[in-house]
């Protein structure tokens, strides 16, 4: 099998917690308040997941293997990727479809059928960024890891105080963008030391990073 069983079986689970999820109707409700109809915000949603697995290169710059790089458990190697690639001195700076391009496209579209002032999303992306690059480490051998519930929670508190009237749509474009930028773009120079063979933005997982922080920020807000 191209995956490990258990990453496998978590696939299905999570696709299953999805389903169930918009059966609840929490996503029906985050998706309302961003404007969209059902059949746009599942696609969206299956869009986002099927391009979660694609990753475009963009180029590849020289890198350092960390002097002490701990080993990854056997049991976590199929979890985290389905291959582990081996290290050869370089790595591949990419962009992920669904963690990336989906939600920057996305937080496009809701900036032309909002009014959101710019100045207002300027400095909320900002706030957002500075909080998502201060908790955001960068983890030797695999990329760079935040807490998950950090940069929803800033976006939604940023939103919330900034513009209230628009607060959903402003919480999504500062929590998916503010991750991006503060946890991705501003971390690029430690992807040198820490020994991967690819760094790619908005790749750590679409949900567990940047569609569960935008999602997650327009509940709250």
């Amino acid at each position: 099998m191209p995956f490990s069983p258990l990453y496998f079986l978590l696939f299905i689970l999570l696709l299953g917690f999805l389903l169930a999820f918009v059966q609840v109707g929490l996503l029906t409700v985050a998706f309302d308040k961003l404007g969209l109809s059902a059949h746009s915000a599942m696609l969206l949603l299956f869009s986002s997941l099927l391009g979660s697995a694609i990753n475009l290169p963009l180029f590849s710059v020289k890198a350092e293997r960390p002097p002490e790089m701990p080993e990854m458990p056997e049991r976590l190697r199929g979890l985290l990727r389905h291959t582990m690639q081996e290290f050869t001195g370089r790595t591949i700076i990419a962009v992920n479809v669904g963690g990336c391009l989906i939600p920057l496209f996305f937080s496009i579209y809701l900036l032309r059928h909002h009014p959101l002032p710019l100045d207002q999303v300027f400095l909320a992306i900002v706030l957002v960024s500075a909080v998502s690059y201060y908790f955001s480490r960068p983890i030797p051998g695999l990329g760079i890891g935040m807490p998950i519930f950090v940069a929803p929670l800033s976006a939604a508190v940023v939103a919330l105080a900034i513009n209230s009237e628009h607060s959903a749509p402003l919480a999504y474009i500062s929590g998916t963008l503010g991750v991006l930028i503060g946890a991705d773009l501003l971390r690029l120079g430690n992807i040198r030391q820490m020994g991967v063979p690819l760094a790619s933005i908005g790749g750590a997982g679409t949900f567990d990073g940047i569609f569960l922080t935008g999602i997650i920020a327009v509940l709250l807000a």
